[in-house]
């Protein structure tokens, strides 16, 4: 069951254009373990063998194939009460990163995402100070970006993070859209 809930986020994220072909990862928390996307795992034709069983504290041999956001995903799990999270790479939203240290959505999204800060400028996403920074950022956040890289967003099931990532980009999508037509 969990494989198909994988499989099908992961799918999805890939259809969407939220992800490239082997970029952004997906995990679950098990009480004190994770399951998490193996690193460079093809996303959108995840298979059994791309998720990876490691723990929440502590290495095991798993942990070397584990995606190379695990310490961000460890980081979240330690401090917030998530259960699943989606790592993405939705586009607009990494455009407006790029220029904003926060993103409003002015749309029905506001309602669903909130105000999503921008996290990390200058600041190497996989370095344990950032992965610090995001998981305080998701203790008030359902979902925030990291300046041009991607979005983290949190749930309690997988479908729930993914619809939070959904959300936020179809949200910038529209504020890309508004720019756009100002600038005409």
């Amino acid at each position: 069951m969990i494989v198909s809930q994988f499989q099908s986020v992961g799918r999805d994220l890939f259809i969407r254009g939220l992800v490239s072909s082997h970029t952004g990862n997906l995990s679950v928390r098990l009480g004190e373990r994770i399951i998490i996307t193996r690193r460079s795992s093809q996303i959108g034709c995840l298979e059994e063998n791309a998720l990876v069983e490691t723990g929440v504290n502590k290495n095991d041999r798993a942990t070397p194939l584990a995606s190379v956001e695990l310490s961000v995903h460890r980081a979240i799990y330690q401090q917030t009460t998530a259960l699943a999270i989606v790592h993405a790479h939705p586009p607009h939203a990494i455009a407006l990163s790029l220029a904003e240290t926060e993103i409003v959505p002015n749309d029905e999204g506001l309602s669903v995402v909130g105000r999503v800060p921008v996290l990390g400028w200058h600041t190497a996403v996989s370095s344990e100070k950032l992965a610090g920074v995001i998981a305080q950022a998701l203790k008030g956040h359902r979902v925030v970006m990291v300046h041009g890289h991607g979005s983290f967003a949190i749930g309690q099931i997988l479908e729930e993070a993914y619809s939070l990532t959904t959300t936020l980009e179809e949200s910038c999508q529209v504020i890309c859209l508004l720019k756009s037509l100002r600038a005409s």
